[in-house]
């Protein structure tokens, strides 16, 4: 099917809805549902982001700036999270925690049909937060219209959404802690200000993640510094840790949901 079919089909799911509050984290896929659903569709839009500690602040600012340039009306609210014991002791549903605390957060803040960035690719992985979405009847267009990734990315491209479709994965911040070990503001603070610094340090690494592990700090970069850089990005990861009183465990390739522990059910 080609993009401008999935497109119209997106707009046609979108406008069975009068009125509809797009959860937004700040990364490319509700971002796009965002911009789409309020070019394009029918719908009244309401833009709920969730402001936290595990959101990244470029990730807030990013919908600021795009609240104000495109006119959205934005509601900005604290998800709660923090605050549920069930959530910071990091089990292997974690996701369902966060998105319980999200989804009746902004349950409680607007009637309207809430309405998620959730893809079709994402159906094929462990998502136990689609569970909470249940609960609280969270539609998903970009699933009703069969619209994978690769195809938010385009359609973010084709309508000149340039920094969004340049936008790598983002997942939150608490992902890069390791499964079973507590989810706190300083951890998240930590992982944040690491990977800030590091992607200035490594402008050509590709994705960068700073792991919190029963180990240690670990580093994965997409791609490994070699020879000098390597050895200057150890010796300040090293310091970074020494410094919030963490031990360094060293660098490794770049493995998507490497903290992510099933066995730790």
């Amino acid at each position: 099917m080609s993009l401008e079919r999935k497109s119209a089909d997106l707009v046609s799911v979108l406008d069975r809805h009068a009125e509809l509050a797009i959860a937004v984290s700040g990364g490319v896929d509700s971002m796009t549902l965002a911009h789409v659903a309020r070019r394009y569709s029918r719908a009244a839009v309401t833009v709920v982001h969730a402001v936290s500690p595990a959101v990244p602040a470029e990730a807030t600012a990013r919908v600021r700036r795009h609240a104000q340039v495109h006119g959205w009306t934005l509601r900005l609210i604290d998800a709660g999270e923090m605050a549920d014991p069930s959530y910071r002791s990091n089990p292997v549903d974690r996701c369902f925690h966060c998105k319980t605390n999200l989804y009746g957060r902004v349950r409680s803040v607007t009637g309207l049909q809430i309405a998620s960035g959730t893809n079709v690719d994402d159906l094929s992985d462990y998502r136990p937060g689609l569970a909470a979405a249940q609960h609280y009847d969270v539609i998903h267009p970009f699933v009703d219209a069969g619209i994978r990734k690769s195809d938010i990315y385009a359609i973010a491209a084709a309508h000149g959404l340039d920094d969004l479709a340049a936008l790598p994965a983002q997942p939150c911040l608490a992902s890069r802690i390791e499964t079973g070990i507590e989810v706190d503001e300083p951890s998240l603070r930590f992982v944040e200000n690491a990977e800030k610094a590091l992607a200035g340090m490594l402008p050509h690494a590709g994705s960068i993640r700073c792991r919190i592990t029963a180990a240690g700090v670990v580093i994965e970069c997409a791609t490994l510094p070699e020879g000098s850089d390597r050895l200057h990005v150890e010796r300040w990861a090293a310091a970074a840790c020494a410094a919030n009183g963490r031990r360094f465990a060293g660098l490794r390739p770049y493995r998507r949901g490497a903290a992510f522990l099933r066995s730790a059910a």
